[in-house]
């Protein structure tokens, strides 16, 4: 009796100090959504209210009605990278990496308001709710451009000290930046657009795509050394690093599922989930497709949303193109729909 007992003991203790694996399992792809046309592709975003997904694809932005997976408008840009989108103020904002220019639009009718100066190649692109600010972050310069949504306004400029990549706004008026060449996360305040903090990541990490846990602070930072940082997003104290796969450009987090995900070009999508007591585990290595290195995620509906596309042979290197990328094939660009087959 003593026995049992105690063996019930230690495996409750097991229990309690267990990562809680989610029931979703064996992520497939269930769709194939057709965009076509030419050119290339960066950053997507789902406004899941409205069921659609924008996503940006050389000079223009397509939105996808996910109701019926179909194309229902564009918006013209110019070498476009990244959308964010303001519901409570029904816009949207475009960063033009092509003539270093943020546009705003209409939620609603798709059609364009107001284009700001940025500085040089804006890339990533975040709204914080509380301060009503856009910041643009600018890969060729180093700064990023902050911009009153509702004034439609330039407000300022803040100089980075490294190259920007992906940014997320916690809610709570902080927004968050990889900086790619001195493998650092910053904390920028929204309302005073200082930067309370420059937290280091470990060496040799290059970090990319960036996801936020708002509810627990925690930050889930795709890295091009292969590997997924969870960071306090308080402290900036790392938790653990995680194995993904090369080429990593996107992390999502998903808070119904309590899990993230990060998107690399190898074609694969690493799928991470939260347990018990801060921990943190691979559920599961999903194949994709090669150069599906970005992603969008609808939590409402449990689905992610994949770009990518068909491409040709690799040109032979030349002393101005030392490293050459194939050409993409007309016609080829398509979103990848996955989903879990149980959740």
């Amino acid at each position: 009796m003593k026995l049992k007992l105690i063996l019930s003991l230690i495996c409750s203790v097991f229990l309690l100090n267990t990562p809680s694996f989610g029931a979703a399992t064996n992520w497939r792809i269930i769709n194939r959504i057709h965009i076509g046309g030419d050119g290339g592709w960066d950053y997507l975003t789902i406004e899941s209210e409205t069921n659609r997904l924008f996503i940006s694809h050389a000079k223009q932005v397509v939105v996808v009605d996910l109701k019926t997976d179909s194309i229902i408008g564009s918006i013209a840009a110019n070498g476009v990278h990244g959308i964010a989108l303001a519901p409570d103020l029904k816009r949207g904002f475009i960063s033009n990496g092509a003539n270093n220019t943020v546009t705003i639009f209409d939620l609603t009718t798709l059609k364009i308001l107001a284009t700001l100066p940025a500085e040089k190649n804006p890339d990533a692109i975040c709204y914080d709710p509380i301060t009503h600010r856009v910041f643009a972050f600018n890969g060729g310069s180093g700064t990023a451009t902050v911009i009153d949504a509702a004034k439609q306004t330039v407000l300022d400029e803040i100089p980075l000290e490294g190259k920007p990549e992906f940014a997320v706004a916690d809610g709570r008026g902080s927004v968050f930046n990889a900086l790619e060449d001195k493998n650092q996360i910053l904390k920028i305040n929204a309302s005073t657009l200082a930067i309370d903090a420059r937290w280091d990541l470990p060496e040799g990490s290059t970090p990319s795509g960036v996801a936020i846990d708002r509810v627990h602070g925690r930050l889930f930072i795709g890295c091009r050394n292969q590997t997924m940082v969870v960071m306090n997003s308080v402290s900036g104290k790392v938790i653990t690093t995680l194995p993904i796969g090369k080429g990593v450009d996107a992390c999502v987090y998903d808070p119904i599922g309590k899990r993230a995900f990060a998107s690399c070009g190898d074609g694969t999508m690493t799928v991470v989930q939260q347990g018990n007591n801060d921990t943190y585990a691979v559920a599961e290595k999903v194949i994709t497709e090669s150069r599906a290195r970005t992603m969008a995620f609808d939590p409402t509906t449990g689905t992610a949303y994949l770009p990518t596309a068909k491409f040709g042979p690799t040109p032979d290197a030349t002393p101005d193109q030392p490293k050459p990328r194939p050409a993409i094939l007309p016609d080829s660009f398509e979103i990848l729909v996955l989903r879990a087959s149980s959740t």
